[in-house]
This record gives C-alpha cells, structure tokens and sequence, in this order.
C-alpha cells in the first residue's frame, strides 16, 4: 500500500510538472518576402497569446538565415516596427541572425551590414536550428 502511494505521487508529481512545463518554440525564416515575414510575427503573437492565455508560459526564437535575414536589416525589414513592438511587448520572444548569412551580406555590400538591435547572432542559423532541436524545441516553418 506504501508503495502504491508512493508511486501515485510520483505520477501526480510528474503529471504536475509536465503542466507547469516551458513550452520552447522556434520559428524558421530564409525568406525575405514581406508576407511570410508577417506571417512568421503572426504565428509568434498567436502562440505567445495561447499559451498566456492558458497561463502557461512559452519562450519563442525567430531564427533568421539566408533572405531571410532581411527582416532584420534596418532599412530592408519591411517589418521592423513589428519586430520592434513585438520585442518590446513580449519578452518572451527573441530573434536569432545567422553570422554565416551576416558575414556573407556584409562581403557583398563592402561594408558591415548594421542590424536591429533586437537580433541576436548566433554562428549558424540552420546549426542553432539543429541544436534547439535537439534540446527538445518544437520546430515550425510557417
């Protein structure tokens, strides 16, 4: 009887745990097209509401590479009041820049390329992606 109590609250434990769990999300972007931008902030602000909603928490990285990466140009982002407004409203929600697209972007224009300062570099966006991955993130490419 001791026993079966003992795993019971070990379940209800676990069961309780598993609740109150972080849900982790990354958002995939390599395209420079306005509307798959929207889209992606869409899906951030969708996800963060749900789960806030539910009062659950929930951390969001937007990895950017590639095209992608434009997003995060000042003067390029046909975005960039909403990834601003976002970063400000949600502190939950991050932006990655890839430094392999980054370098590569600078090369090409002769000069360091300035980004928001709501991006965070990581050394490769597709890398980060794999790792987040394999720490147990959920992956979405809206």
């Amino acid at each position: 009887m001791r026993a079966l109590f003992f795993m019971l609250a070990a379940l209800f434990a676990t069961a309780a745990v598993a609740d109150d769990d972080v849900r982790q999300i990354l958002l995939h972007l390599d395209e420079a097209d306005p509307g798959r931008q929207n889209l992606v902030l869409n899906n951030a602000s969708n996800i963060n509401r749900y789960y806030q909603d539910k009062g659950q928490e929930v951390e969001i990285e937007i990895v950017t590479y590639g095209p992608g990466l434009t997003m995060l140009v000042p003067g390029k982002s046909p975005v960039a009041e909403r990834v601003k407004s976002i970063s400000q409203n949600f502190d939950n929600v991050s932006f990655r820049a890839c430094a392999n697209t980054h370098a590569k972007m600078s090369k090409k224009a002769g000069k360091d390329i300035q980004l928001m300062p709501q991006a965070d570099m990581v050394p490769s966006g597709v890398v980060h992606l794999i790792e987040r991955q394999q720490e147990g993130w959920i992956y979405i490419r809206p």
